[in-house]
């Protein structure tokens, strides 16, 4: 009889069987410069804490991706099989040894000044002091840019400092034409969100983003966004990209540190990626729901100790090829889904987010373009959590909380709420259904 060999589940060590499923998925944000608070690049490192991961793995927190993979999928997700999951219990079970260390894999190389590769230029935001009470804190941070000339830029990656304090911001760029603002300089360059709303006004206003007559620059949306583990994103050649000006501000908007002990610095950076020509494909964004092009149903009020329902949809006029999408509510979310029903009545998935959680929200880009008919009419359902039950709820007991649109706009509080779906798209051309949206 022959013998057939087999690797039991209490045979499973560090070298061989752990340190491959890490590197694809934790280490990419759990290292030297990574977004993670803790490395976790060495056996020592993962001994140390194989307790806590333990535990987070095997509850689906980590690693965290929202959107249902039987729903949609994505460039970049990171997740643990069930075979995957039972091999780091059973070995952590079972002493987690490390083994032979001559077979443990090289660790992928990592550049700590940029995930996708050198920048053409390296700006820096104003360095901002987190108090260390244990609390989430929220800032818009303003970074007025001089070039020598216009420039067309393919990709803007922006960083935290060593510190990781950063847990997600949203940035746009305010582009001002010649001659419409004398200085760029001049106003104020953080705004603290946790402000009443008479001095949030204040503060705004003193950040001095309209051109001098008071008109409104030119605004590139979703100029540069980050999240941890999210990597920022070059699409193939020719296509996305915007012009930078002479004068322009970036503005990070709802910049948001994780709470923290004890005081540290912030010092964040944004590197620049410039193309010698414009793009022959300038990639256009529409975004639903709140400041959006369609309306919310019922209106996004949402009463104290209550769970309601929203929606908002919008038909398409046009071939259209989906690139990425953007899904956004503030803390009292609790689910989210979005699909397109054509005119012949099929179902286009788009994402599901069937336990929304405000830390992970995600920019999603589609393996390949998503052609969606003209005629099309996109969906956007949502469900929020007004009760003592949503951990989350900033208000104990809770408060009736709205998207709060008197002043012209939904309030940038993250104590508010909003239901906003942003959709990066291309006019269709024959073909895009293959053309891969994969970083090279």
């Amino acid at each position: 009889m022959l013998a057939v060999a087999c690797t039991k589940s209490n045979d499973y060590n560090y070298s061989q069987d752990i340190a491959p499923i890490l590197q694809q998925n934790c280490t990419p944000c759990h290292r030297s410069g990574g977004a993670a608070p803790f490395s976790l690049t060495t056996f020592q490192q993962v001994n140390r804490k194989k307790n806590t991961i333990l535990a987070v793995t095997q509850s689906g927190l980590m690693p965290p991706w929202p959107a249902d993979r039987n729903y949609s999928h994505f460039i970049g997700e990171r997740y643990l099989n069930n075979t995957d999951k039972q091999k780091i219990k059973n070995w952590i079970k079972n002493g987690a040894p490390e083994g032979d260390t001559s077979l443990l894999p090289p660790m992928p190389e990592y550049d700590a000044y940029s995930q996708i590769g050198k920048p053409d230029t390296t700006l820096w935001f104003d360095s901002i002091l987190i108090s260390g009470n244990s609390r989430d804190k929220f800032y818009i941070a303003t970074l007025p840019i001089t070039l020598s000339e216009n420039k067309y830029v393919k990709a803007m990656e922006f960083l935290p400092n060593q510190n990781n304090l950063v847990h997600h911001m949203n940035g746009r760029l305010l582009n001002y034409e010649e001659g419409n603002k004398a200085s760029i300089t001049d106003g104020l360059r953080i705004l603290n969100l946790e402000v009443d709303e008479a001095e949030y006004m204040n503060q705004f206003n003193a950040l001095q983003l309209a051109n001098d007559n008071g008109t409104r620059p030119e605004q590139i949306n979703s100029a540069v966004n980050y999240l941890p583990g999210v990597q920022a994103q070059i699409y193939p050649e020719g296509i996305g990209g915007f012009r930078m000006n002479k004068k322009s501000i970036l503005i990070a908007d709802d910049i948001h540190f994780g709470p923290i002990p004890q005081d540290k610095w912030d010092h964040s950076r944004v590197n620049i990626f410039f193309s010698d020509a414009p793009p022959k494909r300038p990639i256009r964004e529409v975004m639903l729901g709140t400041n959006g092009a369609s309306k919310i149903i019922p209106p996004l009020v949402i009463p104290a100790g209550k769970i309601t329902s929203h929606t908002t949809f919008l038909r398409i006029p046009e071939d259209i090829s989906i690139l990425t999408i953007n899904p956004h509510m503030h803390l009292l979310g609790k689910r989210f889904k979005a699909y397109a029903l054509t005119p012949a009545q099929d179902t286009i998935r788009l994402i599901s987010i069937p336990q929304w959680d405000f830390r992970w929200q995600y920019f999603y880009t589609f393996p390949t373009m998503l052609k969606i008919p003209a005629g099309s009419v996109i969906y956007v359902e949502a469900e929020y959590d007004n009760t003592s039950k949503n951990q989350n709820n900033p208000h104990n007991p809770p408060q009736e909380i709205s998207e709060r649109l008197d002043n012209g706009g939904a309030g940038m509080r993250t104590t508010d709420e909003m239901l906003q779906f942003i959709i990066t798209w291309l006019p269709y051309q024959a073909g895009d259904e293959k053309v891969s949206l994969k970083v090279k």
